[in-house]
């Protein structure tokens, strides 16, 4: 057993605004690795507009992200920290192959009782070492009233362990997502153990209105991609989290994203073991070449019909409320997608190397 090592204190900043901030998200962990991780806390402050002479004040709320980074911190390790009274703790990745878990799901934006219950199932199951957030947090991200209740839905959740997400549609390339999680593109990659992930951003549509800049965009995160994945041929795992799937059985959905699809010969080339995604409100699972694709958007927004799949890659697809967990140990991780009920929609293994 990993012994637990209590961080200091971390004293809530106050910025010079019109009131003190009061914490409407987190504490919660990001860019967790092996030797470090940054604490985030969000907090809402009531800011004192500027305004002509003789006009009456106007004050307004506004949300900011608060951060401590932390360094020199051991490997598969689980550490306790304290934001103005507010507990957390998450786990430190591993250098080797030591066992873990993490979960996957996502496109919780709407239907908030039944994401409690969704959130509410994953702790039944065990607080995982990690989280895969595949995107649509909220339904505007623009809209900062939002945000809040997001952060007190998960809230025991993201206090336990380390989170990562993609960006969905919904967030709309808000400078809230950026900021409240720490990543300037939506781009990112890290490794966990024997396994290594990289989570790419498919809502190109909201970076800019212009098609050369999102073109731009595309080609640099997917040269980006390339690399990343041909530098990870020594893991045994190697898993793409992305808003959009490549591949639907909601048939008004598809060709959705053609982006993402293209990608697929990529995923294949650099043996990805699998590639998870949202986007879609339900489950599906199919297998294509030696490639897993899972969607898990079954969060808390309006379900979706599975009316189309395709017989040939199709494994699973089921309209209802999920999860998945993932628990990695050694050569064989086992997989199983879990209804909001607890009924198991879902189960096979995924093998390193990839066949």
């Amino acid at each position: 057993m990993n012994p637990i090592r209590v961080l200091c204190l971390i004293a809530a900043a106050v910025p010079l605004l019109y009131s003190a901030p009061k914490i409407v998200g987190g504490p919660f962990a990001v860019n967790v690795t092996s030797r470090g991780a940054t604490v985030m806390w969000i907090v809402e402050t009531e800011e004192l507009s500027v305004r002509p002479v003789g006009e009456a004040a106007k004050i307004s709320p506004s949300l900011h992200a608060e951060k401590t980074d932390l360094a020199n911190l051991q490997p598969n390790t689980r550490y306790e920290y304290e934001v103005a009274g507010l507990k957390g703790s998450f786990k430190t990745a591993p250098n080797g192959a030591e066992p873990f878990t993490f979960i996957a799901y996502g496109d919780v934006r709407t239907r908030h009782d039944v994401h409690r219950r969704v959130i509410a199932k994953i702790l039944e199951t065990g607080v995982p070492d990690l989280i895969l957030q595949s995107g649509d947090l909220v339904e505007n991200g623009h809209d900062s009233s939002q945000w809040p209740t997001f952060f007190d839905i998960e809230r025991e959740l993201l206090r336990q362990t380390a989170f990562f997400p993609s960006l969905g549609n919904h967030e709309r390339a808000s400078k809230d997502f950026y900021e409240f999680f720490q990543n300037e593109t939506g781009f990112y990659s890290f490794n966990w153990g024997n396994a290594h992930f990289a989570v790419i951003n498919s809502d190109i549509n909201s970076i800019s209105t212009s098609k050369s800049l999102r073109d731009e965009f595309w080609e640099r995160q997917k040269r980006w991609l390339e690399d990343d994945l041909a530098g990870a041929q020594k893991a045994d795992y190697r898993f793409v989290m992305a808003h959009h799937p490549p591949y639907t059985a909601v048939e008004r959905r598809q060709g959705d994203n053609p982006h993402v699809t293209a990608l697929v010969p990529m995923f294949e080339k650099y043996k990805v073991t699998a590639g998870i995604f949202g986007h879609d409100h339900n489950y599906q699972h199919y297998l294509k070449n030696g490639v897993h694709y899972i969607v898990t958007g079954g969060g808390g927004a309006p379900l979706y019909d599975v009316n189309k799949p395709d017989p040939a890659i199709t494994q699973k697809v089921v309209s209802i409320e999920n999860f998945v967990t993932v628990s990695v140990n050694g050569k064989v991780a086992k997989v199983k997608a879990i209804s909001i009920d607890g009924k198991i929609l879902d189960e096979f293994e995924f093998q390193s190397p990839v066949k």
